[in-house]
Order: structure tokens, then C-alpha cells, then sequence
């Protein structure tokens, strides 16, 4: 199993590792998705990989005029045939909230792991508390990043209230997946404290944990993006 893991982290390095190369050459439309896409492949790897090929790879043209600013850079973007289908943008919207989660687990566990931080005596509790309000925070932040240039007219105020209300229900969604995956990781595969963030284990669950939350997330982006709450990527 230890293998399994190495290999399974290795493989999302080196795609993750790969996406960024590719978006260094080929800045996306919107800035905030040369985070998203390397970030997605450290959980997601080969099929990350693939679909950032598929549909996410900016054309050559607008990599070039990137620097006219990401609004103009997207209406091109959004204009260029063919359209992206609707559910490859709520997949890429998921995503983008995924993105968020992924971050703060890295940043968050690996704290909480080396300063021994409890809450209430557990451990996890402690993990679930402070990943989720590190990953709503960060899934705020990227969902402003997402907002502000596409909606030209709102304030900095308007484009925040706007982010809190197109994330909060979309990370919820993610977390329970997350959650309830990594919860049957600690009670019934590798029970406490055998597993911790310097463990190889902990981060090939943590993958799957992810790609659960992907899961349990995307009807949700679905329906945030057709009520028009969330914008479409």
C-alpha cells in the first residue's frame, strides 16, 4: 500500500507539475485558473491532465493578448468557437472550488499535524474545524478573483457579497464528501494514530477524499450556475 500511495503523490506532482509548466506558457483567460488547473492535478492527476487539454488550455491567441486584461481576455475567450458544453463548466467550476479546499488541507494539515492542536480533545474535530474555514476563506478569495473580472460593473463590496454566495453553499457540498470519506479512513482503515500528514497514506486518502468531494459538490455547482448565483467557466 505504501508504494501505491508513493506512486499515486508522485504521479500528481508530476502532472500537477506538467499543468503549470503548460499554463506558464499559456496564461488562462482568467488569472485565477493558472492556480486552479496545476492544483486540480494534484488530486484529480491523469484525468486533471486530460481535461485541462480538453477544455482548458488557452488558445495561442488569447495566451498572447492576455495582457489586455483578464475581462477582454475572457469575452474573447467565451466568444471563440466552439462553446465549452454546460457540463464541462460546472465540472471546471467544481474545480475551481476544489482548488480552494486543496490548498487549505495542504497548508492546515501539515500545521495541525506538527503542532499536536486538538479541539475538545479530538484531533480530527480540530481538522475539520480549521480545514473547512481555511477552505471557505480561500474558496471566497478565488471566487472574488472569478467574479470581479467578469462582472465589470460591481464594486469590491458587491463582487465579495457575490463570491460568499456563490461559494459557501459549493464548499459545504465538497467538505461532506471530503469528510465523510476521510471519516471512514480514520475509524475503519487506518485508525488513529497510525495516520498523520507526514504519512504517505494520509495524502494518497486525502486524493480520494477530494475526488469524493468533487463528486458531492458538482450537482450543487450545477444548480448555483443555471440560478445564475455562480458564474460559468
Amino acid at each position: 500500500m505504501e508504494v501505491v500511495a508513493w506512486i499515486s503523490i508522485a504521479l500528481a506532482v508530476a502532472c500537477a507539475l506538467w499543468v503549470a509548466a503548460d499554463v506558464a506558457r499559456r496564461p488562462q483567460p482568467m488569472a485565477v485558473m493558472n492556480v486552479v488547473w496545476p492544483v486540480t492535478a494534484l488530486y484529480f492527476t491523469v484525468v486533471a491532465l486530460w481535461a485541462y487539454y480538453r477544455v482548458g488550455r488557452a488558445k495561442a491567441g488569447v495566451a498572447v493578448r492576455h495582457h489586455h486584461g483578464a475581462a477582454a481576455a475572457h469575452q474573447e475567450h467565451a466568444s471563440a468557437p466552439p462553446p465549452t458544453p454546460f457540463l464541462w463548466q460546472v465540472a471546471v467550476g467544481t474545480s475551481h472550488c476544489g482548488a480552494g479546499c486543496m490548498i487549505a488541507d495542504v497548508v492546515c494539515e501539515f500545521a495541525i499535524a506538527a503542532s499536536g492542536l486538538t479541539l475538545l480533545g479530538s484531533m480530527l474535530l480540530a481538522e475539520y474545524i480549521v480545514d473547512f474555514c481555511a477552505a471557505w476563506a480561500l474558496g471566497v478569495v478565488f471566487q472574488y478573483l472569478a467574479i470581479k473580472p467578469m462582472r465589470a460593473g460591481l464594486t469590491s463590496a458587491q463582487a465579495l457579497a457575490a463570491a460568499v454566495k456563490a461559494d459557501t453553499l459549493s464548499i459545504l457540498a465538497f467538505q461532506v464528501g471530503m469528510y465523510a470519506w476521510m471519516a471512514l479512513v480514520y475509524f475503519l482503515l487506518f485508525p488513529r494514530p497510525h495516520l498523520t500528514a507526514f504519512n504517505p497514506y494520509f495524502w494518497f486518502m486525502m486524493q480520494i477524499a477530494m475526488v469524493c468531494g468533487f463528486f458531492t459538490s458538482f450537482p450543487v455547482n450545477r444548480w448555483l450556475i443555471r440560478a445564475g448565483f455562480k458564474e460559468a467557466m
